[in-house]
């Protein structure tokens, strides 16, 4: 029996880069990851991710360009 996305669980997973991805619930975290926000459906997490994440950009390079320009 398997599960459908729909019913599956899933959280969503921070790396130090500050990028974003979505993470069987069931499954060991990755090192070099944390939890972040809800877990939940696919599509709950997913909204999760899209208000939250907005800079696509590495965490390094926001700063990188931030540091050019003071």
């Amino acid at each position: 029996m398997s599960i459908s996305d729909g019913e599956a669980e899933y959280v969503i997973l921070v790396n130090l880069e500050e990028q974003y991805s979505l993470w069987p619930a069931l499954q060991p975290i990755p090192d070099g990851w944390r939890v972040e926000g809800p877990q939940g459906t696919k599509e709950t997490c997913l909204s999760y991710i899209r208000e939250t994440w907005t800079d696509m950009r590495p965490k390094s390079l926001r700063e990188a360009i931030a540091r050019q320009e003071r």
